[in-house]
């Protein structure tokens, strides 16, 4: 990362104001005679929504959750990058979790969910798969989802972004669905904290009221919260449960204590993602927790599905006649827009480029592609600390506001191999500042074709240019795939692209409920995560990624965070 040092940029620490002088240690104490902390009797199935800091937390050798839940009688699944229909275990930010629960497709990646009995992640079971869908469902958003912007106290209220009203109203949309599967019981881990005091306060009060009050008037006992970020914010901060009485216990079996640290994280590792011994905290008070919730929830009224719903049919009914199949049909139902770039033409607007060290080839090639004549083929061989990328810019700025984001096809040959998509945004080509979006390759671009989506508040500002905003489309630059060398030796891969598209803005929805108008500075979203160092592969949204732009540069010169100039490999 010492190539990297110089565009660093101190961030002033800002003043805390306590906004929590009245309550800051609560203790639970509902179900206080009842709780019972011990493992279920038989074997319970459990799936984790979640990516590369729950991919740490389950880790034999990191947080270790996975052996302990084995070791208490769950049987552990889990979704990653790029699992289920359409890819939607790319997307777990906050805002995301409507599209899981509640929206137009949600019954397809559920069925998915529900039935999924596969590792994603690297942990130890103890015992075979004992059958039948899984029981619990924990999803968990990653540490930018803590950069929430607004104020502590806002009321819940749909919006755009990662902010507490829209994260909270969010929530309360998630109940509706809960409340109809009572046979199912739904754990919230909190997001992970982040070193920077910029929106610490919020995270603390929106992670706060999930605890304490999101749940209240909520009928039954399928919903459930663990504060992972609390847990990682101080030694003395704790999500647990307590056998015996202590000062703080009062009468409850539950203590829940927020004031013995900060609001910021205090198990950080090289970034934000949470260290070993975070994670270890977390794994021990967890799981006692998790048993208690698991026995209120079977000690209510008894687990059942939703019973089906029988319509008579008036007249008789068909299968609807197949679509026309085209070559560039897509499994999912977003509207693809204009292509952006099909590489039919032989027009070399794509370019290689890199550090001294680092050598990259970019170029057409008519030997493999997704659809059409022809694709784009990078090969890359990145020195360590090093960085390459491969992009198309443009001389103006162009606006494409009035689109989603964009999609693309890529290839590659291997699993879990990182590719990052990098949004180039300026007002003129001498001002340049780039967003990201981190993912990894799948099973599905070695056999064939990967489908990635990206939304524009997917395109993060990483931490070395910035605080985190999201990508303006309106003042769209380039477009460029960009990779990382480590620092322990050269990285190098193939990557074959094709079919970059917009995804169309999505139709009104009919009676959708009033929403603010977009802030006029862009929201800090998270995420598209996995880690650099920390699993085995992908990096979380905030490391490092180098631009483009201009066609024949020297160095690398920033001012306040504004990309300059980069030097170009032929």
């Amino acid at each position: 990362m010492s190539i990297y040092a110089p565009f660093y940029r101190q961030r002033q620490t800002a003043v805390l104001v306590c906004l929590f002088l009245v309550v800051s240690l609560f203790i639970i104490p509902a179900h206080a005679q009842t709780d019972d902390p011990s493992p279920p009797a038989e074997p319970v199935k459990l799936i984790f929504i979640h990516h590369s800091c729950g991919e740490n937390l389950l880790s034999d050798d990191n947080g270790g959750l996975g052996l302990a839940l084995a070791e208490n009688n769950y049987f552990v699944s889990d979704t990653n990058y790029g699992w289920g229909p359409d890819g939607i275990g790319d997307r777990t930010d906050i805002t995301d979790w409507p599209e899981w629960f509640t929206g137009p497709e949600s019954g397809r990646y559920l069925d998915a969910l529900y039935n999924e009995s596969g590792q994603n992640s690297w942990y130890t079971r103890t015992f075979a798969d004992p059958g039948g869908e899984n029981q619990i469902i924990m999803f968990k958003s990653c540490f930018p989802n803590s950069n929430l912007e607004g104020s502590p106290d806002d009321p819940p209220r749909r919006g755009v972004g990662l902010t507490v009203g829209n994260a909270k109203a969010i929530y309360n949309e998630l109940l509706d669905y809960f409340a109809t599967r009572p046979d199912k019981l739904f754990i919230a881990l909190t997001a992970p904290p982040v070193q920077d005091y910029t929106y610490a306060h919020n995270a603390r009060a929106f992670n706060t009221w999930l605890v304490t009050e999101w749940l209240q008037g909520y009928e039954g006992s399928n919903v459930a919260v663990f504060d992972f970020y609390n847990v990682l914010t101080g030694e003395g901060n704790h999500h647990r449960v307590v056998d015996a009485c202590t000062e703080h216990c009062r009468s409850g079996r539950i203590e829940y204590i927020t004031d013995q640290g900060d609001n910021v994280a205090a198990y950080p590792s090289d970034d934000d993602h949470p260290s070993r011994e975070g994670n270890l905290k977390a794994t021990a008070e967890f799981v006692p927790l998790l048993n208690v919730y698991y026995h209120r929830w079977q000690n209510s009224a008894p687990p059942t599905a939703p019973e089906p719903v029988e319509v008579e049919a008036t007249e008789p009914v068909s299968e609807p006649p197949p679509e026309p199949e085209t070559e560039t049909a897509v499994e999912s139902t977003t509207i693809v827009g204009n292509v952006i770039d099909d590489f039919e033409n032989d027009l070399q607007i794509w370019d290689g480029y890199g550090d001294e060290a680092t050598t990259i080839t970019c170029g057409r090639d008519e030997a493999d592609s997704y659809s059409g004549s022809a694709g784009l083929h990078i090969t890359y061989d990145v020195a360590p600390d090093g960085w390459a990328g491969c992009g198309r810019e443009f001389d103006a700025p162009q606006d494409w506001s009035a689109e989603q984001g964009i999609t693309v096809y890529v290839r590659a040959g291997q699993v879990g191999q990182p590719v990052t998509i990098t949004g180039l945004q300026g007002q003129t080509t001498d001002e340049v500042f780039v967003f990201d979006y981190q993912t990894a390759t799948t099973q599905e671009a070695v056999d064939g074709w990967q489908r990635i989506d990206v939304l524009w508040e997917q395109l993060i500002e990483p931490s070395w240019q910035g605080d985190g905003a999201s990508f303006d489309p309106s003042q769209t630059l380039g477009l460029s795939f960009t990779f990382h060398g480590v620092a322990n030796g050269r990285t190098s891969g193939e990557l074959w692209v094709d079919d970059v598209s917009f995804l169309a803005a999505a139709p009104a929805a009919v009676d959708a409920p009033a929403v603010e108008p977009a802030p006029t500075e862009p929201t800090a979203v998270e995420e598209a995560e996995e880690e650099s160092g920390n699993g085995r592969s992908g990096l979380c949204a905030g490391s490092t990624t180098m631009g483009l732009i201009t066609i024949v540069a020297t160095a690398w010169v920033t001012t306040n965070g504004k990309w300059r100039s980069r030097k170009r490999i032929e």
